[in-house]
């Protein structure tokens, strides 16, 4: 399979600040890639330099053969972009963004007509078409901005946390979305901090504090980087319980009404997690080995780095 997206040793500075550090990575045709990462981490700034939008310190890189230090011009002419922000102008109508986004990316005159009404329709905004983008709910500006993004119908796209401050459901009818074009040839490579998110990517990458620390699919880094045991933990006055095993140096996280707890050693932390419980007088429900999330995974890849 080709390669849509390819950067080798890819750093930027600011001053003496490293935010992007000697990235590399490749994106195959067709591939829906997330790029993981805490805030700050250097998940945007990679992503402006793939888009022609920020010139690297150093390294090379290519997207959609061109390459991003030479030929960003044509770049952007082949790709679509969606900020978190959803690029939109609040001040226009619906149609309005609609159509000065198709004079940005030169949609064909003779093609403009059907292309708007695609739009409308992927953004269910047939019967709005005359409002203020301003007074969209944040689902429907989403699915809009995301039209507006690939209405010259671009073989990449790069998606900068699009789900952010939008509900659960708003997104998950976005990732079918992207599914669809992903299904039609489409490459996307998306940033996000919702860890449920990475489970529908094909291939993901950890970047923190502008390293690469892990690549792979979903079930790769489960299995390749998960070296400890991940416990978890029912018990009364979880708040209280998770305070009380940080001061033994057991660190935890919520996860819904359970705790989770990595460690070398499960057979031992079990027991161990029951008697400083029992000792603090918080009843223990059940404590079990389980299969780490991705999000296990993250935490102890990041505590690690």
């Amino acid at each position: 399979m080709s390669i849509a997206v390819h950067i080798e040793e890819l750093t930027r500075t600011f001053g003496e600040f490293v935010a992007v550090d000697h990235v590399n990575l490749s994106v195959k045709k067709g591939e829906i890639f997330g790029f993981l990462g805490p805030n700050g981490a250097g998940k945007s700034t990679t992503i402006k330099m793939l888009c022609g939008l920020l010139m690297p310190s150093s390294g090379t890189g290519s997207v959609g053969g061109y390459d991003i230090i030479k030929q960003s011009e044509e770049i952007k002419k082949t790709i679509g972009y969606m900020s978190q922000r959803f690029s939109l102008y609040d001040d226009l109508t619906v149609e309005e963004n609609i159509d000065f986004f198709s004079g940005i990316y030169c949609v064909p005159a003779e093609k403009r007509r059907d292309r708007k009404e695609w739009a409308l329709e992927m953004a269910e905004l047939g019967q709005r078409r005359t409002d203020l983008t301003r007074n969209l709910p944040g689902g429907v500006k989403q699915r809009l901005a995301l039209g507006c993004a690939i209405l010259h119908e671009p073989p990449i796209i790069f998606l900068d946390e699009p789900t952010s401050g939008v509900d659960p459901v708003s997104r998950r009818n976005f990732w079918d979305l992207i599914y669809g074009m992903s299904m039609a040839g489409t490459t996307t490579f998306v940033t996000t901090h919702y860890m449920d998110e990475a489970e529908y990517c094909d291939r993901l990458g950890l970047i923190y504090r502008g390293r690469l620390i892990a690549q792979g699919t979903p079930a790769e880094l489960k299995a390749g980087y998960m070296k400890r045991d991940v416990l978890e933990i029912e018990a009364d006055r979880i708040i209280e319980a998770m305070d009380i095993l940080h001061v033994n140096n057991i660190e935890t996280a919520i996860f819904g009404s359970s705790l989770h707890a990595t460690l070398e050693d499960g057979d031992t932390g079990m027991r161990r997690i029951r008697d400083i419980l029992g000792e603090a007088h918080i009843e223990v429900g059940s404590i079990g080995k389980i299969a780490p999330s991705l999000e296990d995974v993250f935490v102890a890849l990041i505590e690690e780095a």
